[in-house]
């Protein structure tokens, strides 16, 4: 690179796209009303508005990683970049409800290549161990941040723009990334190129579609569906021909020795475990924001910022503790504050004041700062710059994968608890869901209904916390037991970069 601090003018390239992702990622919760009236759109388009991003992110992970390490990590980084700006613009100017599918689809396809290759850049522009788990929690840090900005500046732009707005705040963010990863961001490959292994991307491409989909139907519908069970099982049998394959084949997509690394193995699931406790706090507290306290969409959003606040706090906090303490005990107090959150949000009621869910919030935010790029770092220093793109890859896509089913699982608890809390006298549409129930109770001037709806959305939001804390200490005691307690005497040599070039 040009000079020494070209590096983290790169780090600030790659944060950019990173916000992007994050923003859009939860950006479209809030439109929802406003696209169903404006464009006509049904409850299963709604549902696809998400889905299409989401099946397409999972189903091109590994390939585009491994199409990073062969043809240039920078060279798709732009080109994904660009896809993304473009597909943001057909999102916005969509006129109808398969049009803005299909856009979605594209800009899903944008996303999966940014989000593995410019995590894969990291271990080659940063080679020093501590340099490079400071600028993995910056990268971090910008996704994470980007998720509870959506709502809020999705709240602000839908009251005073058209909803097309909210995909049209990608474009100047995509316009400043290709300019700084033109300018700061070196190219990379491996240089040793192999031939691209088409059979293990289609069926971990396949495989990958079938799982995230079937947990995505499970999430919708429930699993009373035979479709939803099924779904998954093929997903499930393409994903074990795919390791077999991997095993066989002499030109593997992915490096399946990686799964010996201890920090690669726990790092990547341990990240997956601090997916559950992010994901059930914005699946939940936002409706419970709306329907239960009567927030407005921008309200919702604006009372999230806690979130942010205790993610920044978190990630200092481990800066500091990383330098003296092993990743083992590190992870463990992430893991722990994660649990006190969401035991706390745990025991919220109907009639909760905001100062106490704003502290739990904030609670789950410093546990996130702390444990993501821990876990992450762990992940990410088992990989070698020649495969860090595939390796990189495989770290997002078993996060991925692990998110959806988090969201359908989660999904499924609260849905059972606030059905459950509705008892057996109120019938559809109110079990629907609260947005629903709410409705019709005011429609009906029914306020006992109403009471009762609130209630049971509580009872399901508090089954479903509970269950986040319980994943997160197990994960406390497993990252003490299968990761380092101590800190090397010496820190490990990372191999220096290979093909590195400006371009």
């Amino acid at each position: 690179m040009k000079t020494p601090s070209s590096r983290w003018w790169a780090l600030a390239a790659l944060a950019l796209a990173m916000l992007t992702i994050g923003l859009d990622t939860t950006v479209l919760t809030v439109a929802m009303p406003t696209l169903a009236t404006d464009l006509g759109a049904t409850t299963a388009q709604l549902q696809w508005f998400s889905s299409a991003y989401t099946l397409v992110l999972a189903a091109t992970l590994l390939p585009a990683g491994a199409l990073g390490d062969r043809y240039g990590r920078r060279r798709l980084l732009l080109g994904a970049l660009v896809l993304f700006g473009a597909a943001s613009v057909l999102c916005a100017y969509a006129g109808s409800a398969d049009g803005l599918i299909a856009a979605r689809a594209v800009l899903g396809l944008g996303a999966a290549i940014m989000m593995p290759l410019s995590m894969a850049v990291l271990p080659v522009i940063f080679t020093d161990a501590a340099e490079r788990a400071r600028a993995l929690t910056v990268w971090v840090t910008a996704t994470a941040i980007g998720l509870p900005l959506g709502p809020i500046l999705g709240g602000w732009l839908l009251t005073h723009f058209w909803w097309g707005s909210i995909f049209l705040i990608n474009v100047p963010l995509v316009v400043l990334g290709v300019i700084a990863v033109a300018l700061f961001v070196p190219e990379s490959r491996s240089d040793r190129p192999t031939p691209l292994d088409l059979v293990g991307v289609a069926l971990s491409s396949l495989g990958l579609l079938g799982l995230t989909y079937g947990f995505i139907r499970a999430g919708q519908d429930g699993w009373g569906d035979p479709g939803t069970p099924l779904t998954i099982a093929v997903g499930l049998l393409l994903l074990v021909g795919f390791v077999a394959w991997q095993r066989r084949t002499p030109h593997p997509l992915i490096d399946l020795a990686l799964f010996r690394s201890r920090g690669f193995t726990w790092g990547s699931i341990l990240a997956t475990g601090v997916n559950f406790a992010l994901f059930g706090l914005l699946f939940a507290v936002p409706q419970f924001l709306q329907s239960v306290t009567g927030a407005t969409a921008l309200g919702t959003g604006v009372r999230l910022l806690p979130l942010i606040a205790g993610l920044l706090v978190g990630t200092r906090l481990a800066d500091r503790l990383v330098r003296t303490f092993a990743p083992g005990p590190v992870l463990a107090v992430g893991f722990v504050l994660l649990t006190i959150g969401l035991a706390l949000g745990a025991n919220t009621g109907t009639d909760t004041a905001y100062w106490y869910t704003g502290t739990w919030i904030a609670l789950v935010g410093a546990g996130m700062g702390v444990a993501l790029p821990t876990a992450m770092n762990a992940a990410l220093g088992a990989l070698s710059t020649e495969r860090s793109g595939s390796g990189s890859a495989l770290i997002q896509a078993l996060r991925q994968a692990g998110g959806t089913i988090g969201v359908a699982i989660l999904g499924t608890i609260l849905s059972s608890g606030y059905r459950s809390g509705l008892g057996d006298e109120v019938r559809l549409p109110v079990t629907d869901s609260v947005t629903t129930g709410v409705a019709v109770a005011r429609q009906l001037g029914r306020p006992d209904l109403l009471d009762t709806v609130r209630s049971a959305y509580v009872h399901g939001m508090d089954l479903m916390l509970w269950t986040c804390a319980g994943i997160c200490i197990v994960a406390a005691i497993t990252a003490v037991i299968v990761l380092p307690r101590r800190r090397p005497a010496v820190r490990p040599v990372v191999d220096e970069p290979e093909s590195m070039h400006v371009g």
